[in-house]
């Protein structure tokens, strides 16, 4: 085999995308296997990109959830502050759960919630330094991860594939809102 990589590989157990494919066109024939495999191949990367990230949050000692209540936060821009109720509304979340989310943060040290000095009724919650420090932790470990999955690529390659998967997801955010 050489220097060539197994493009169809896949771990112990799981079929490999040509097998699937074989197998999902023996029971649907009318499965156009270029967009089959287009898809079955990004829904398993961004499987194990979750994995691989999910590791790297766990060893920093967040979850995925708490990566991206910091992730909004950071987002939000100095000085990181935004109310529990845009939170949720940015992460698809209920109050309920935005709550719980936060309450576990705070107790971590993560980010802070207090009233609002120019309408008490409102509540802030801001990033901590510790939790500025977790989030900048986790995108040091996700720039070497992900440099590190894209080595193969070219500049220019990188610049198509990024090109392509935007188009991808503009089409499918636009679907989603329509429905």
């Amino acid at each position: 085999m050489g220097d060539t990589p197994d493009h169809t590989a896949a771990p112990v157990g799981e079929p490999s995308l040509d097998e699937q494919i074989a197998l999902y066109q023996r029971e649907f024939q009318d499965l156009d296997p270029q967009v089959e495999k287009v898809v079955s191949a990004m829904s398993r990367l961004s499987r194990r990109m979750n994995v691989a990230y999910g590791r790297q949050t766990a060893a920093l000692g967040i979850s995925n959830a708490e990566w991206e209540v910091l992730k909004a936060l950071v987002l939000a821009g100095a000085p990181y502050r935004l109310g529990p109720s845009e939170l949720a509304k940015q992460l698809g979340l209920t109050p309920a759960a935005m709550t719980h989310r936060i309450d576990r943060m705070t107790a971590e040290g993560l980010v802070t919630r207090e009233r609002d000095e120019s309408n008490r009724v409102r509540v802030i919650v801001e990033l901590t330094a510790e939790g500025r420090s977790k989030w900048l932790d986790a995108m040091r470990a996700a720039s070497v991860f992900e440099e590190d999955l894209l080595q193969d690529l070219s500049g220019e390659e990188r610049g198509v594939l990024g090109d392509l998967l935007t188009r991808l997801l503009d089409r499918v955010e636009r679907l989603q809102t329509r429905a």
